[in-house]
């Protein structure tokens, strides 16, 4: 028995009223459909002297909590592995708690199983977001109550990249590039790392479609730049901005072309873009910090509006895409 035209397009209506309220708490939008990441509550402080970093103990080591499915966490993280701070930051990896909408720790640590406990034990206001990453400083004594150094990445990047190492002196942001690194920030932030969400959190055609647009035509920037003056963002040189680009870049097969709609062009056509990925995956460590299973698990999981039936697909294996060439799968 068919469906009365009146049952489907009442149904489209109610469906439709019902997705617009899930967005509005997932992700709010403007008038005009187009998604607007909230403000960021972020709490910096000052970086620790060299000598306060490398006189803790074990039990006093300052913690870098993030979420694995998390890009924006993952860029802090691929500052610790390249620079190699494990003897001074410890990484405490957050669950995504599907049914809570919130992050989980286990195991716990000072008695806390969950991110929002942490920051209240920091001293976090009441309507402070719980966010990863953050970077937590427990105290050099017992006595004291633990501070959360800073929990937005962009500002968490520079500070692991200046964080004294007795390991490593890799310089991500050396001072002659510092405008340029600038530069590739407003645009990749913007137009890549946010824009992947503006496709998929668009709430109409038109917002997707210049959505769309401006991250296809901030790719083809990047495209031309690695042409041109590569092999990285910056030249010779791996910078800040490279680490900025690569946690959106090795995501979109597993998650931003099928769940967020970022199928405009294929990341295949982009033949520098494709090349420059495959380098920064071959870095030491790098591939350690890329969880293809966490990432699908969590984005089709947690993200149920857009994918309502809570099917989390299988995806192509992450290793066999990166390290195709380009002309083999056109």
């Amino acid at each position: 028995m068919s469906i009365p035209p009146f049952a489907v397009k009442a149904a489209r209506l109610g469906w439709n009223c019902q997705w617009k309220i899930l967005m509005n708490g997932l992700g709010p939008s403007d008038e005009q459909g187009n998604y607007k990441r909230p403000k960021s509550q972020h709490q910096t402080k000052v970086i620790p002297s060299q000598q306060d970093i490398l006189s803790r103990s074990p039990d006093n080591q300052y913690q870098l909590i993030i979420g694995r499915s998390c890009p924006w966490a993952h860029r802090t993280l691929l500052v610790h592995k390249l620079r190699k701070l494990n003897e001074s930051i410890n990484i405490i990896f957050a669950e995504a708690d599907h049914k809570k909408g919130r992050w989980k720790i286990n195991p716990t640590w000072k008695g806390c199983d969950s991110l929002i406990s942490i920051y209240k034990l920091c001293g976090a206001k009441s309507n402070q977001r719980a966010t990863v990453p953050v970077l937590v400083d427990p105290g050099n004594n017992n006595d004291k109550n633990p501070e959360i150094i800073g929990n937005e990445s962009s500002i968490l990047v520079e500070v692991l990249n200046k964080w004294p190492s007795s390991e490593n002196n890799l310089d991500l942001a050396p001072k002659e590039l510092e405008n340029e690194i600038t530069n590739w920030n407003y645009l990749l932030q913007d137009s890549l790392n946010n824009g992947v969400y503006k496709c998929g959190f668009a709430r109409n055609q038109i917002a997707y479609e210049k959505a769309s647009h401006d991250l296809f035509e901030a790719l083809e920037i990047v495209e031309k730049s690695l042409k041109k003056n590569g092999p990285w963002l910056c030249g010779k040189k791996l910078t800040l901005a490279d680490i900025r680009l690569f946690p959106t870049l090795v995501r979109w097969e597993m998650v931003y072309l099928p769940l967020f709609n970022c199928s405009k062009e294929p990341l295949w056509s982009f033949t520098n873009v494709w090349k420059w990925r495959q380098k920064f995956m071959a870095l030491p460590s790098v591939s350690q910090t890329c969880k293809p299973d966490a990432w699908r698990e969590d984005y089709f999981g947690a993200l149920f509006p857009l994918r309502p039936s809570n099917i989390v697909p299988e995806g192509p294996e992450l290793k066999k895409i990166i390290n195709s060439n380009f002309t083999d799968i056109q």
